[in-house]
């Protein structure tokens, strides 16, 4: 048993040291070798980094991993150095591979890959610990901006190794920033940046996003929405009527305003003049019954908030009422018979025209009817004349008949047709 116990406590000694021995002599002047090769190692704070030790052509030689202060992790497939966290994963003749489990930054340098031959050949794997920054902070200058105003913000992501690099964006477009590094006391990264820019009114509820860039973590990043004041915008909307604005018809506007703040206060007038007396003006609304060409003219609405007030503009122009088309009218005298209709095209155009608005009679119809009435009188006096004329010229023939051969007028009355004895045959008429 106390054999036992000695053979246990030499080979002990020798793996302590066989390799101080190693170190003091041919480990003074060590080569570099592409025989034996290894690879650097970034991990995060926390997570488990693996070393791996690897020979293209192994002679049986000793693969042994030492740490940064060249202490012996692994000698072969035996651990002499009493730190849990290093386990072995793989042991052969051609590689040796070792995990580092919960990593902190104490744990970053140089590892030795070590193989003994003669000189001893060493490659070296360089561990980087990564810790993450905290949550990005993202702060304005301004919560509340106003249209065409000019702000800045800024973005810090703390105690990160390596420094940390940060991108802003605006909604999808990318501004450039000024950014700030800082070294504190337990050798970690501050960063900070300042961007600036001018909103407008198209900015409202826009995304702001700081974005933070580093080997630790991905997608980190900070948010806040812009809230941006602007004047109102005023649009007028012609709610009836839909075609030409006629006289008799009705008018009916709707100002429709939007600001940030939403404004408080819509009114109507009238440029130049007063608004019709029984115009009724309900909130944005603008009703004016009964048209006619008095109220032609501009109508304005304005709205305001506490940025400044807008307006716009809605011309008047009332054209003439659409007329109907007059029944046929007929007129007859004696036997004559006039019909007569006019049509007024633009009655005939206007969809809009009322099927019970009044009729009118057309005094063309009834100077045509008086015209023929007198001219038929023109012609019956002219019959009668003639007639008249006649009857009158038959009379004086017979009157001295038989006289026309007497030596003086006595004895013409005595010679004449008939005598004094057919006094009372003769017939006089009188019209």
């Amino acid at each position: 048993m106390a054999n036992a116990r000695s053979g246990s406590l030499a080979t002990i000694l020798f793996l302590f040291a066989f390799p101080a021995a190693l170190h003091q002599g041919a480990a003074q002047e060590p080569v570099v070798s592409q025989n034996l090769v290894t690879d650097d190692v970034a991990v995060v704070e926390g997570e488990t980094a693996i070393i791996s030790c690897r020979v293209k052509n192994n002679d049986d030689s000793v693969i042994q991993l030492l740490n940064p202060n060249r202490q012996t992790i692994y000698f072969r497939d035996m651990r002499p150095l009493k730190d849990g966290r290093f386990q072995l994963v793989n042991f052969s003749d051609n590689e040796l591979r070792v995990s580092l489990s919960n990593v902190s930054l104490s744990d970053e340098g140089r590892y030795v890959c070590q193989l003994y031959t003669d000189p001893p050949q060493e490659a070296y794997a360089d561990i980087t610990v990564l810790i993450p920054p905290g949550n990005p902070v993202i702060e304005a200058k301004d919560e509340v901006l106003s249209e065409g105003n000019e702000t800045e913000m800024t973005c810090t992501a703390m105690s990160s190794k390596p420094a940390a690099t940060i991108r802003w964006m605006k909604g999808d477009k990318e501004l450039s920033g000024k950014p700030k590094v800082e070294l504190t006391y337990d050798k970690m990264y501050t960063v900070t940046s300042r961007v600036t820019f001018t909103v407008s009114k198209e900015d409202d509820g826009v995304p702001v996003t700081c974005i933070v860039d580093h080997p630790a973590v991905k997608d980190f990043r900070a948010r806040k929405n812009l809230e941006v004041q602007y004047k109102p915008e005023v649009k007028i909307v012609v709610e009836f009527p839909h075609g030409l604005t006629r006289e008799g018809e009705t008018l009916e506007l709707t100002c429709e305003a939007k600001g940030k703040p939403q404004p408080q206060r819509v009114s109507w007038l009238k440029v130049d003049d007063d608004v019709p007396s029984h115009a009724v003006i309900i909130g944005g609304d603008l009703y004016i019954d009964n048209l006619n060409k008095s109220y032609n003219g501009t109508y304005r609405c304005v709205a305001s908030n506490p940025l400044g007030e807008s307006f716009d503009d809605y011309v008047l122009y009332v054209y003439d009422a659409p007329t109907t088309t007059p029944k046929p009218t007929t007129a007859t005298i004696t036997t004559t018979s006039i019909t007569t209709s006019t049509q007024n095209p633009e009655a005939s155009q206007d969809s809009r025209a009322g099927e019970g608005a009044p009729r009118t009679v057309d005094h063309a119809v009834i100077g045509g009817v008086v015209a023929v009435v007198v001219f038929a009188m023109l012609c019956l006096l002219i019959v009668l004349g003639r007639y008249f004329a006649r009857h009158k010229g038959t009379y004086f023939t017979h009157e001295a008949k038989g006289a026309d051969d007497a030596a003086d007028a006595d004895t013409a009355i005595i010679n004449a047709e008939g005598g004094h004895t057919n006094s009372d045959e003769k017939k006089e008429y009188y019209i």
